[in-house]
């Protein structure tokens, strides 16, 4: 390993105020708006959602028609306006869906689409509109993330490829805590008594991504063989190998311990990449030790704390911890890219505070995702308190057994 310390150079920000306020507004209107329209949309709050949506329109078309950044090389004024044009034509189409599933009189007037909307139907219509909302939150938080990016001026050239690669699967386990959170925190999808467990769900995608990343890390037959892609190869085989273990363990909706044992043996294997600067070595271990302990906290929860079954009574605290692993490490692991580091390095910083600052990112993010599914359970009347009030006259009455899916979507 390089030593770190070595003369950097500080990095030259230009108007770095008004960037962050800009980056700030974006976060709020690109990503926290369409949060609670997202929630609005899934609670059947359709016209609460779309006003929301059009207010997060007309910023993106702002940023998109007016907001400039005077850089010299134009690199952060096209990051900002190119992500800006997508989010305008994505939020057009959900805008669009949105209004024809509401019934717009100006959209419905029209016989094509009078036709579309009777083809179509009006749950369908609503499906898409809120699949689509969905996709907006997800491209608002690429939109946020790549400001810093360009904001600071790294991963610019040949680093392009390793920022990718850091952003998509730390995106990956960020969202990954969101589906844990998702099944933990409401109450329809926790309660289901469908035949298969989340368990089973895990392990097939396990096993698909495995088989893909053993076959496309490395051309075989083509190139020789390179240190990284030993690493991402055998990591493809461990995923797969124990993807259809964790298949067959699972059938019959089972619960497995599977699936956690495999984030534990990536956490492991990640903590292990020696990289060329210390500073990197340490991030990436803390990054394999959180993401390590997400893995072996979901076995003692399946194991020990639910001891098999799929849900409980009640939410514990600690089963919030798993998920929140998981958004740590992707955040981790989305902040552990070189050139990052090295511009932590050139502000004179260290490894402890860059570590406590993503950590503190970490549970701003979870606390943004247990947020939006609390709105949620608001607006549907399926909050925790709404839920207990439920528990206990079921308990008193003898039917506890009976609180079942089919009970909450009649009171939804």
């Amino acid at each position: 390993m390089e030593m770190d310390n070595n003369e950097w150079v500080r990095p030259q920000i230009v108007d770095a105020g008004s960037k962050t306020f800009h980056w700030l507004c974006s976060v709020f209107l690109l990503l926290i708006v369409p949060s609670l329209s997202t929630s609005l949309a899934f609670a059947g709050r359709l016209y609460s959602s779309l006003i929301l949506q059009f207010i997060a329109l007309g910023y993106a078309a702002v940023e998109a028609l007016i907001l400039r950044f005077p850089d010299g090389n134009g690199i952060e004024n096209r990051t900002s306006r190119g992500t800006a044009w997508f989010l305008v034509l994505l939020l057009g189409i959900t805008v669009f869906f949105g209004s024809v599933a509401s019934g717009s009189g100006v959209l419905i007037e029209r016989k094509r689409l009078e036709s579309f909307v009777t083809k179509a139907g009006d749950g369908r219509l609503k499906f898409f509109h809120r699949g689509l909302s969905f996709a907006v939150v997800l491209t608002g938080w690429v939109r946020v993330c790549l400001a810093p990016a360009a904001l600071f001026g790294f991963c610019r050239e040949k680093h392009t490829g390793q920022c990718i690669a850091h952003g998509i699967m730390g995106s990956s386990f960020v969202l990954y805590g969101f589906v844990y959170s998702l099944v933990l925190v409401i109450p329809w999808i926790r309660n289901s008594k469908r035949a298969y467990s989340q368990d089973q769900i895990d392990s097939w995608v396990m096993c698909i991504w495995g088989i893909v990343n053993t076959f496309t890390e490395h051309r075989w037959g083509k190139e020789g063989w390179s240190h990284g892609d030993y690493q991402h190869t055998a990591m493809g085989i461990l995923w797969w190998a124990g993807g259809l273990l964790g298949i067959f363990l699972t059938r019959g909706g089972k619960r497995s311990f599977v699936p956690s044992l495999l984030i534990v043996f990536t956490g492991w294997a990640m903590s292990e990449h020696s990289q060329h600067l210390v500073i990197s070595t340490k991030v990436h271990a803390l990054f394999g030790l959180v993401l390590m302990s997400g893995g072996a906290l979901r076995i003692i929860e399946i194991s020990f704390i639910l001891k098999d079954r799929r849900t409980d009574t009640e939410i514990r605290s600690f089963q919030y911890l798993a998920p929140f692993c998981l958004v740590c490490a992707g955040i981790l692991f989305m902040s552990a890219n070189e050139e990052q580091l090295e511009l932590v390095l050139r502000l004179g910083a260290d490894h402890s505070a860059y570590i406590l600052v993503v950590i503190s990112a970490a549970f701003v993010t979870y606390l943004w995702m247990l947020l939006s599914l609390e709105f949620y359970l608001k607006l549907t009347g399926l909050s925790h308190e709404h839920q207990s009030m439920n528990l206990n006259r079921l308990s008193t009455q003898g039917g506890i057994t009976d609180f079942e899916l089919e009970d909450l979507e009649a009171e939804h």
